[in-house]
């Protein structure tokens, strides 16, 4: 029997990168899924056929992850398509890099409303369902900023650090009706956007992680997967960096 047969999964911000490798994971391992993205554009379809080519249902759904309303009419509709949710899989993220002292307020409220707020509505909209259901796995998607901090990303590594606080205190609040919540910090991750970094840049980062290479969108996946599954049902309130040994 596969890991997730018959649970259904919502990952926000999945049409790439590390939210599609999350939903691949999961469709590979028998779960529907609900995915979401700013626009549902070609690549958002292609992420959907992609993801029902393993037998599975799939939902794809146009929605700002940093909009209240958008974020329970989602779960609204996903719980009607599939009458119950299991797995919440919180990855919608920006960034806006910038010094401190040039970091305009716009580029601080977008960065905590897209990152940490969409983590908040989609945690608020889920809770109700998954406390009916006296299950439900919560994973919010951090970063080794969020632990360590950067220069450069104060807005970031704070939106990444409350991730982490929402994390411990959901898992707090909803352990004793069985909904667990753990988050994943990622490092060095080889994604499309730092895969266009210069191949300098990508060999100074590598230099510094004791395994000697960035990691891959899977290497994030496996992670979540685990977290999703029964594999982890005593794990629940726990940061989990997937960095290769990396250090911030």
């Amino acid at each position: 029997m596969k890991l997730l047969e018959g649970k259904v999964a919502l990952i926000t911000g999945a049409a790439r990168g590390i939210g599609k490798a999350i939903a691949l994971k999961y469709a590979q391992n028998g779960a529907n899924i609900a995915f979401t993205d700013l626009q549902i554009d070609e690549n958002g379809e292609n992420t959907k056929k992609e993801l029902e080519s393993y037998g599975v249902k799939v939902l794809a759904l146009a929605s700002n992850a940093a909009s209240f309303e958008d974020a329970h009419k989602v779960v609204e509709d996903i719980v009607k398509e599939f009458g119950k949710l299991d797995i919440l899989v919180n990855n919608a993220g920006i960034t806006k890099d910038g010094l401190m002292m040039r970091m305009s307020e716009q580029q601080w409220d977008m960065v905590i409303n897209i990152n940490l707020k969409s983590a908040f509505n989609y945690v608020h909209a889920v809770t109700p369902i998954m406390m009916r259901q006296k299950s439900g796995a919560i994973i919010n998607m951090s970063s080794v900023v969020g632990v360590g901090g950067n220069a450069g990303q104060a807005n970031y590594s704070a939106s990444k650090a409350g991730m982490i606080g929402l994390t411990k205190s959901i898992a707090q609040e909803l352990g004793s009706r069985g909904i667990r919540s753990n988050a994943v910090a990622p490092g060095f991750i080889i994604t499309e956007m730092t895969g266009k970094l210069p191949e300098e840049v990508k060999k100074q980062w590598a230099e510094q992680i004791p395994l000697r290479r960035g990691g891959t969108p899977e290497d994030v996946a496996d992670v979540c997967l685990f977290l999703a599954s029964e594999l982890s049902s005593y794990v629940t309130g726990q940061v989990i960096s997937v960095c290769g040994g990396m250090k911030m």
